[in-house]
């Protein structure tokens, strides 16, 4: 980053901690995938790129900013170059309407229907004449008791048995009998002679059926019905004969009217039973001659729609558009949206490519802005590439969706849910993030719909105060209805506030306020992708701290009940570790939630701190001091272990692990020196704990608080300058001890820190009025015995020197 420091963009100078560990040297020097610069510029990179793509690269505006029904309030403007009116697309849609109704259903002739109607009727003559010859015969050997007569009556029913003529048996019998009474007693007689006979029902039925069908296909018969065709006339195409012609559809029949029109005329032509036996061989043959083609129709419709002129007429390079003052009405904002269309159209390679490049500048340098102010300002996410890549993965949740549908504009800005982005990184990070977030976006977005300035100054205000509404969240109902509450009313008095200058019609702020409504209610997608992220990317947020806050947690249950006094004390410590957190700025609900649970090892031993030992037994009078500073250290590493079995966050966690930084437990330690049995010196290290220090301002935080809440809660009488004192020393001891060296803690932190401990600890030990009895206990008590130094020996350990017939530690 040298670079930066040359242009003055470098970080300020630094002192050097007073302490660090080989350890913590080791792990900056080394060269990670974590702090790789490269992934770094690679996840910028990318994103940058997407909201280049972004970008309208064909457009090209050449007018102002205007609003249609208001007044035009730029120069006059006259036509640059002739150039051609574009229909509007309403037109168009209108257009293609009158087409769909102008161009008529195609019907094609069918030239084989009439022909195949002869057949089939012919057809089923042939397919009767073996039927009727064995009926013949078979009737002929019963009247005449002819030998074959038993003969003839098997074959009768086996040809009978056979026969698949579509008929009725009544008319089937009326058929049979008519043959056998036309051929008479003859023997040889053949069917054809008997089919010419006159008598025969059959003969008469056929040749009035030709005729009446002849008929009917020479005059014209759809396959639909006529009721469902929404045109007068119809194209009628022959395609054997490369014609069409326009029909009247009055002048033909469907299959509907012709059977009502055959019948009719059967009747007229026969007797009853000839018109039976003419009507179902009627209805077996007959079909239209003029088949419905929708695909053609169709194919004829998306022809002409295609041949559609997207213009209507032209203005004269010279010619007045619009004048200053006039109302832009719905032609002239036409007009305008034409002569950009032919800007864009018109423009030289070289002219698009500046374009683009002027907008990839702009995208560059809005994107550097935040790039820089997480560099100079935000060094935990820009050193951390899986933290970085989380800011910029959450900015694309909305980018890319947004260029996209904004690019085919498919949906208008205010649409767009972009409040989401700027809270989400609130939440997880803090509330300038989420400003600068917004900062980004709103420009981005404005940039990419046309540079709307008017939706990059609301959104900035709208999102800004989301981020405000969630800064520090203390329950859902916060988020689930004051967020999006907060949102959508900054959004409408902008908004509001812009139309009122411009004196928008009442059309376009009610679409104003229906786009920001669904836009506001979207926000609420953000709870669910909150957890989403916790999950991906191991953050905690304020919703898993609300639960985790909750007394009612299956851990702090289990505290409670096995070690009360613990989970009283952890209690305490909470209140002054939120407190000093809020007055220096630090995330207090975190160091909350921390408090709470930095001393869940002792669940596991609860009788071996005094907290818990009501019973006045001390497991440590029977062990050696280096065995009980064993135990009272493993109440860390315990703690730790259960806290990830219970699946607590890393953060959590890392509460527990620093509550005692690598501090010294002062009261074994000097037990053991004092004890006259040892020979040989004692090592200090055997008495302190593991680590690591804080790294933290809220990690901090808690080793303070932590130890003097234990001190002051062995204090008699906590005045306010005994209290003042006990604060004051053991900060500065810590601070002495180097345990808060890896902690971004200031001297002005440690300073409001103290103020804060001290208001939190006057409003636990205030002063009340004792009754006369209590006074007369208290003054034997202290006339008893001498005051004792209140001072603590160590954090983590109760200030025996104010009991010394105490010998066990406490938290």
């Amino acid at each position: 980053m040298n670079i930066f420091s040359k242009f003055g963009l470098g970080l300020k100078k630094q002192q050097t901690l007073p302490f660090k560990g080989e350890k913590l040297k080791k792990e900056e020097e080394a060269y990670s995938l974590k702090k790789n610069p490269y992934i770094r510029w690679t996840i910028f990179g990318v994103f940058i790129l997407i909201s280049i793509l972004s970008l309208p690269r064909s457009e090209v505006r050449t007018t102002t900013n205007y609003t249609t029904g208001q007044p035009w309030r730029a120069d006059d403007l006259t036509a640059p170059f002739t150039f051609a009116i574009n229909k509007t697309q309403s037109e168009i849609e209108q257009e293609r309407t009158d087409i769909q109704k102008q161009i008529p259903p195609i019907f094609v002739v069918d030239n084989t229907a009439q022909m195949n109607i002869q057949s089939e009727i012919d057809s089923i003559y042939v397919d009767t004449q073996s039927l009727l010859q064995a009926y013949h015969q078979w009737q002929l050997s019963q009247t005449k008791n002819y030998p074959t007569a038993l003969e003839d009556s098997v074959r009768f029913s086996s040809e009978l048995q056979n026969a698949f003529l579509g008929l009725t048996d009544p008319t089937l019998e009326l058929l049979m009998e008519s043959y056998h009474q036309a051929a008479g007693d003859a023997v040889n007689i053949t069917v054809n002679q008997v089919f010419a006979n006159s008598d025969f029902v059959g003969n008469k039925v056929k040749s009035t059926l030709i005729v009446l069908l002849n008929s009917l296909i020479n005059q014209g018969i759809v396959d639909v019905n006529k009721s469902m065709v929404d045109y007068d006339v119809f194209t009628l195409l022959n395609i054997s004969a490369s014609t069409e012609q326009p029909m009247n559809i009055d002048r033909v029949r469907d299959l509907r009217e012709a059977n009502e029109y055959s019948l009719v005329q059967l009747n007229a032509r026969l007797n009853t039973e000839e018109t039976r036996l003419a009507v179902e061989i009627y209805n077996k043959v007959m079909k239209a001659n003029y088949l419905n083609s929708p695909t053609r129709h169709q194919q004829r419709i998306n022809e002409a729609i295609a041949n559609i002129s997207p213009t209507k007429g032209a203005v004269a390079q010279g010619q007045v558009i619009v004048r200053r003052g006039d109302i832009v009405t719905e032609e002239i904002a036409n007009t305008l949206e034409s002569l950009d269309a032919a800007r864009t159209l018109n423009a030289s390679t070289f002219e698009r490519y500046l374009r683009l490049l002027g907008g990839i500048i702009l995208v560059v340098v809005i994107n550097f802005v935040f790039y820089i102010y997480l560099h100079l300002y935000r060094r935990k996410i820009f050193d951390d590439n899986a933290q970085f890549l989380l800011v910029f993965l959450v900015m694309s949740l909305i980018t890319a969706p947004a260029g996209a549908l904004l690019y085919f504009d498919l949906v208008h800005p205010l649409f767009i849910p972009i409040a989401i982005v700027p809270i989400i990184l609130t939440i997880i990070f803090d509330s300038r993030v989420g400003i600068i977030a917004s900062l980004t976006l709103a420009s981005l977005i404005g940039l990419v719909h046309g540079y709307d300035f008017e939706y990059t100054i609301s959104s900035i205000a709208a999102c800004s105060m989301g981020v405000f509404s969630v800064r520090d969240i203390r329950d859902r109902s916060q988020f689930f209805f004051g967020t999006p509450s907060i949102v959508w009313g900054t959004f409408l008095l902008t908004l509001g506030a812009f139309s009122l200058a411009k004196m928008d019609s009442l059309d376009v702020m009610t679409n104003y306020l229906f786009y920001i409504t669904i836009s506001s209610i979207l926000i609420l997608f953000t709870y669910p992708l909150i957890l989403l992220i916790e999950k991906l990317f191991d953050v905690v947020t304020d919703f898993t701290l609300l639960e985790l806050g909750d007394t009612n947690q299956p851990l702090l249950k289990e505290l409670m009940n096995k070690a009360p006094g613990t989970f009283h004390h952890s209690m305490h410590v909470a209140n002054l570790a939120e407190s000093a957190a809020s007055a220096i700025g630090a995330k207090a609900l975190l160091s909350r939630v921390g408090a709470l649970y930095h001393d869940i090892g002792k669940i596991l031993k609860p009788e071996y701190y005094v907290e818990n030992q009501s019973s006045g037994v001390n497991e440590h009078d029977n062990l050696k001091p280096q065995m009980s500073a064993m135990v009272i250290k493993a109440h860390v590493s315990e703690g730790v272990k259960i806290a990830q079995e219970a699946g607590l966050p890393n953060k959590l966690i890392d509460f527990i692990s620093t509550h005692h930084g690598t501090s010294v437990i002062r009261y074994f330690f000097e037990k053991a020196k004092d004890n006259d049995s040892m020979k040989e010196v004692t090592a200090e290290e055997k008495f302190r704990y593991d680590g690591p220090l804080p790294a933290t301002k809220e990690t901090g935080i808690l080793l303070l608080a932590d130890g003097i809440e234990a001190a002051s809660r062995a204090m008699k009488n906590p005045t306010y300058p005994r209290l003042e004192n006990l604060v004051n020393r053991m900060v500065d001891e810590r601070v002495k001890e180097e345990q808060l060296g890896q902690c971004p803690l200031t001297f002005r932190d440690l300073q409001l820190i103290k103020e804060a401990f001290l208001n939190v600890l006057m409003g636990i030990y205030h002063h009340r009025v004792e009754y006369p009895e209590e006074e007369f206990e208290q003054d034997k008590q202290e006339n008893s015995k001498p005051e004792a130094d209140s001072k603590p020996v160590n954090q983590g350990e109760a200030p025996y020197a104010e009991n010394p017939a105490n010998t066990e530690p406490t938290s």
